[in-house]
């Protein structure tokens, strides 16, 4: 936890933002696996966490703009939960723990909730995205269950990426704590990619290491040697020579920061020919959004100019033909990289992107693109000194993709579908750290995970 000044500091300025009325922070509640008692395991609102900073079910803050006064809702345990939970602090302890000076339970909300609503004062609230969390803002705020969502305050969402965009120096202290045990990860999955061993082996080691730093993974590890599938979510395959490996992981801190990266790696730890020329291709935009990557460009614009690098590559193999920025500005190239160049990363994995992705991403300024490939960016927006983003391009070959394209006919005069084809077996590579913008550019955050040829494959031999 931050210091009590760091929270109320951050109370006050989203009152300040936000200007009137009541708003309502909700905490997470548990949630059953397979049945009441045995729960998944706990994790708390990112909101919640970054206002009020406390790791405890079933709380709910609340702060009144007009009074200038916080106040912390929730249940005290009682006997029956002390049996196997342990003693507790209270309610009012935990709020007094974070500068909050009024407490009360839940029925207490339930009645300020009334009283609100009949002095005709705003409430606001951001979109739940658990199911729980949105009956219980039916039934305080008299809504029907399909209107909550509808009727969650713009105004809130907006003061709350205003201010969660902008990572403090404590913030990203933590970021770089979760990045320091990425490195673990990554670098002793590299020398455990020898042919023989399984995916889950290394997505288990991952996540034991993950654990060893004092916090969960961020969200489920990617490690597959069918890298063409970008979120392959299976570990079930048998590593073998030829094959490259994507690694696609990060972890959280005790307080919930993340880390997110993505190394690929040769089974066996040499790169063929092959695989150097993607990789090398893939690494060349990835460190060119570093050198781009600074305040005032969006990172839309960012993607463009990494999306010529990739061209050039694979038209230097004859993959792709024609003028670069025409084969980009028709955004022939998304075949081998259907997705955005990054994301807001901070308490959540994909920061804030439960307020909407919209809001998170772009703003009035900057607006999505519609173009395949570019229109999955998740952060398109005017990139600000205190952003932290992710830098992931990558290069996948995807058979039923590629013979979609094929079959249609997209883009005859860009893509070499003959050439293409003998590609259709190679997998895929991703690459991705985690950057800051600073005042005159950006840095890669955390301790440098190898990352060039020479240096994986270094890794790899001891």
């Amino acid at each position: 936890m931050f210091s009590k000044e760091t929270y109320v500091a951050r109370r006050e300025q989203l009152r300040k933002d936000v200007g009137h009325g009541l708003i309502i922070i909700q905490g997470n509640n548990e949630a059953p696996c397979n049945y009441t008692d045995n729960t998944y395991w706990f994790r708390q609102d990112s909101t919640f966490l970054y206002f009020f900073g406390i790791q405890r079910e079933g709380l709910i803050g609340v702060l009144d703009c007009d009074s200038g006064q916080d106040i912390l809702f929730g249940n005290d345990i009682d006997i029956d939960d002390i049996v196997w939970t342990g003693p507790l602090p209270s309610v009012k302890e935990l709020g007094e723990s974070v500068g909050v000076a009024h407490s009360g339970d839940i029925k207490a909300l339930q009645q300020l909730c009334l009283k609100t609503v009949g002095e005709h004062r705003r409430i606001h609230y951001l979109p739940p995205y658990r199911s729980d969390n949105q009956r219980q803002i039916s039934k305080l705020l008299g809504l029907k269950f399909n209107a909550v969502t509808r009727y969650a305050s713009l105004d809130l969402i907006q003061a709350c990426v205003k201010q969660r965009s902008i990572k403090s120096n404590e913030e990203i202290a933590e970021i770089e704590k979760a990045i320091a045990t990425a490195y673990n990860m990554h670098v002793g999955a590299m020398k455990m990619a020898m042919p023989g061993r399984y995916e889950y082996e290394l997505a288990g080691y991952m996540e034991g290491q993950a654990r060893m730093g004092n916090g969960p993974v961020s969200f489920p590890v990617i490690m597959t040697i069918h890298g063409e599938t970008l979120h392959n979510h299976s570990h079930n395959n048998r590593l073998e020579t030829g094959r490259m490996l994507v690694m696609d992981a990060g972890c959280e801190t005790s307080m919930n920061y993340c880390s997110d990266i993505t190394r690929s790696v040769p089974v066996g730890g040499h790169f063929d020919e092959r695989q150097r020329a993607i990789y090398g291709i893939v690494l060349a935009a990835q460190l060119a959004t570093i050198r781009i990557s600074r305040p005032g460009i969006t990172y839309q614009e960012v993607q463009t100019e990494i999306s010529k690098i990739l061209a050039v590559g694979y038209k230097d193999l004859g993959i792709l033909k024609g003028n670069v920025d025409d084969i980009v500005a028709a955004g022939a190239h998304s075949l081998m990289m259907p997705h955005g160049l990054g994301h807001m990363m901070g308490l959540d994995v994909h920061d804030m992107e439960n307020y909407g992705q919209i809001y998170v991403g772009y703003d009035d300024e900057t607006r999505p693109s519609e173009q395949f490939g570019l229109d999955s960016l998740r952060c398109g927006r005017k990139l600000e000194e205190g952003f932290v983003v992710t830098d992931e391009p990558g290069c996948y070959f995807i058979p039923a993709l590629i013979d979609q394209w094929h079959a249609k006919g997209l883009h005859t005069d860009f893509i070499n579908y003959d050439e293409l084809d003998r590609w259709k077996d190679f997998g895929g590579i991703r690459i991705e750290d985690d950057i800051l913008i600073t005042q005159e550019g950006c840095r890669v955050l955390g301790k440098p995970i190898p990352k060039t040829i020479k240096e994986i494959e270094e890794t790899m031999a001891s």
